[in-house]
């Protein structure tokens, strides 16, 4: 079996990734693929272990099974959403629409459907890492309506308060940061803030009522990340319903 390197690992080298796998060949594999590439490679085999190892040895990144013995996938995640920002990506073998959605609801950044190439799951890995680390061009910060964005420290303040956000929630807010009161379609969403070309709009979706959670005073009723109907999203950093 080839582990190649899928490209240099530069500043990548060396992250922690935390692989959370009860399945001993899958998580041999991607152990290993990960370890060919740079990473360090700590592993679990149960939800309980894998909380256990994130309060020991706190990951840069956790890959994370969503059917594991004891509690699932999705509540360890919600589980450490309590804590931390992590980045996650999800490793589900379901394949229905509702089980992705309910591994987004509880902060997942990312998901692979098994069986799934190793190699696509090290890419995934390093771009949600790269996202992460804010490993981009550096960026001022600026203001806009009670919203403070610094990109390059990955922080967003409302009203002088720092926002609790995951990997991708921070991307999508700070992509509709930069382009206020313009309509975008979850299409555009989901190439513009994930990078993909293709895939489920249900993760643009989820994403949304989670941020919204997080920068509304009333998620059910929004007033800043606004429906458009028929179309998608408008950002208003005033709050115009």
């Amino acid at each position: 079996m080839s582990t190649a390197r899928t490209s240099p690992p530069g500043d990548l080298a060396d992250r922690r990734v935390l692989v959370v796998e009860d399945d001993p060949t899958v998580r041999e594999v991607v152990e290993t693929y990960l370890e060919a590439d740079g990473f360090i490679v700590d592993v679990a085999s149960d939800g309980f272990a894998a909380l256990d190892a994130i309060e020991m040895q706190p990951p840069d990144l956790v890959v994370l099974d969503r059917m594991l013995p004891g509690i699932d996938g999705a509540e360890v995640c919600r589980r450490i959403r309590e804590t931390r920002s992590v980045p996650v990506i999800l490793l589900t073998a379901l394949g229905a629409p509702e089980d992705r959605v309910a591994g987004l609801e509880a902060g997942a950044d990312d998901y692979l459907t098994k069986p799934f190439s190793p190699r696509e799951l090290v890419l995934r890995v390093q771009a949600v890492l790269r996202r992460s680390l804010g490993e981009f061009t550096p960026e001022a910060p600026f203001d806009l309506g009670p919203f403070h964005l610094d990109a390059s420290a990955r922080i967003v303040r409302k009203n002088g308060v720092e926002l609790p956000l995951s990997t991708r929630e921070f991307e999508l807010l700070a992509f509709l940061l930069k382009h206020p009161r313009r309509a975008f379609t979850r299409e555009e969403l989901l190439r513009a803030v994930w990078g993909w070309e293709f895939g489920d709009l249900s993760t643009v979706t989820v994403t949304v009522r989670r941020l919204r959670e997080k920068i509304e005073g009333d998620a059910t009723q929004p007033r800043l990340l606004n429906t458009v109907w028929g179309v998608g999203y408008r950002f208003d950093p005033e709050g115009t319903p």
